[in-house]
């Protein structure tokens, strides 16, 4: 068929796009503005990408899929449904792209992205559909010649519920993206119950209180009883964990802290489920490397570490901060520098006392813009929030020549060039922080 994307700079939708690439389909998509994804779509994957979007994309095409960003007045959407093409939402273009696959589903508030690829690096021979860049393979899509994918399942708008889940990994829940489930808790906490009993194979961190609460039989991790013996290492200057679980000995992965332990655990127990041999899971879960924007180091000297993080929850937030301490000790830093680009109005709202508690430990917070996603404006008062802090409002910042730039009013009014910086945010700030 020919599928036209609409939104394909977006990870999970240009995941589908690749992932369909390599089941014989051609595609071609459009999105606002040009990025590495749609370069990368129209290089490695030969697919006609129009910036910004145009009618004119959907010429011809057989399907058309839409990212939930788009609204019915997209003029591609529009056109699409005056010539009777078949229109899709990424949630419903899941049950043909899914339906017919052994599908190895990974869901939870925090950590999917992790164990999503901590769980492709052990099971070497799958597919994998993740919303984020694995540092093993360069992408968000790993392709191989059989129907095993291991696929990140998104709760935001219950799209999980559409994954056809053989196994379903659930690392913690946590209420989010309330603002689809109209804060209606029993709605939400249902969503995850539908997504784990479609599953024949159930994994869960029995340690939560949800998934403590969840009566089906599922092979069940209690991290404060089964690992055991964590230490923080360095090794190259990069930061691995390493721990014992059960009686399965020791094992090492790339990343600091306790939740790089537990995501590692989940995504050991789901292979072994599997019938992967122990030493073979040992073995492959040295290729994981991280994922890009996770404690994503992208400068390295030995006065400067520069960080780019994804954590755009207080409870993520939280986790990355005690890695970051742990990794200021070990690289004898004296300082943690944070600049923070709150992810959209609801969220920041909705957890803003958690917000102003999660950065506890930093020397110096500096707080951009909000990033809307979308959303209309609404008036926070960050400032005031956030006194206690030794604090800047800024506008943007950049880095040159290894020194983070914070800019105010376009002129620099703080420089970073030593000791530990790191960027929190889900919108461009990974951008800005890498100079881009």
């Amino acid at each position: 068929m020919k599928i036209h994307f609409i939104g394909i700079g977006g990870i999970g939708l240009s995941a589908l796009a690749k992932f369909l690439v390599n089941d014989g389909h051609k595609i071609s998509g459009s999105d606002i503005k040009q990025s590495e994804i749609t370069d990368d779509l129209a290089t490695n994957f030969s697919a006609k990408i129009t910036i910004p979007h145009h009618e004119d994309a959907v010429e011809g095409v057989d399907r058309v899929i839409y990212s939930a960003a788009v609204r019915p007045n997209n003029p591609e959407y529009i056109r699409a449904k005056a010539l009777g093409i078949e229109l899709l939402s990424r949630k419903d273009a899941l049950k043909s792209i899914l339906g017919d696959k052994e599908v190895y589903a990974v869901g939870g508030a925090h950590g999917k992205s992790t164990t999503s690829a901590m769980l492709s690096a052990i099971l070497s021979d799958a597919n994998a559909l993740i919303g984020a860049i694995s540092k093993e393979f360069g992408s968000n899509v790993r392709n191989r010649d059989n129907d095993k994918v291991v696929f990140e399942a998104d709760e935001s708008d219950e799209s999980f519920l559409n994954s056809n889940p053989y196994l379903a990994i659930v690392t913690n829940v946590e209420p989010e993206h309330m603002e689809y489930y109209e804060y209606d808790e029993v709605r939400f906490y249902g969503a995850y119950t539908n997504f784990l009993r479609l599953a024949k194979v159930r994994v869960i961190n029995a340690e939560d209180t949800f998934l403590a609460s969840v009566e089906m039989e599922s092979i069940k991790l209690y991290p404060s009883k089964d690992i055991d013996n964590i230490e923080f290492v360095l090794v190259e200057g990069e930061p691995h964990t390493k721990f014992s679980l059960l009686d399965l000995g020791m094992f090492e992965v790339f990343g600091f802290g306790n939740h790089i332990a537990l995501d590692a655990s989940l995504a050991i127990l789901a292979s072994l489920e599997l019938g992967k041999d122990v030493e073979d899971i040992r073995s492959n879960l040295l290729a994981y490397k991280g994922i890009k924007k996770r404690f994503d180091i992208v400068q390295n000297c030995k006065d400067c570490v520069v960080i780019d993080d994804y954590a755009h929850h207080p409870t993520e937030i939280k986790v990355t901060m005690e890695s970051l301490q742990t990794y200021k000790a070990l690289r004898g830093f004296s300082k943690i520098f944070v600049i923070w680009q709150p992810h959209k109005y609801s969220r920041t709202m909705d957890n803003l006392q958690a917000f102003v508690e999660c950065f506890a430990g930093v020397d110096e917070l500096v707080i951009l813009p909000i990033w809307s996603a979308g959303e209309l404006e609404m008036k926070i008062d960050l400032k005031g929030a956030f006194s206690r802090y030794k604090l800047l409002m800024a506008d943007s910042i950049t880095k040159e020549d290894g020194i983070v730039k914070v800019l105010r009013d376009a002129k620099v009014i703080r420089q970073y060039s030593s000791d530990l910086i790191t960027a929190f945010g889900a919108g461009d700030i990974s951008y800005q922080i890498r100079g881009e």
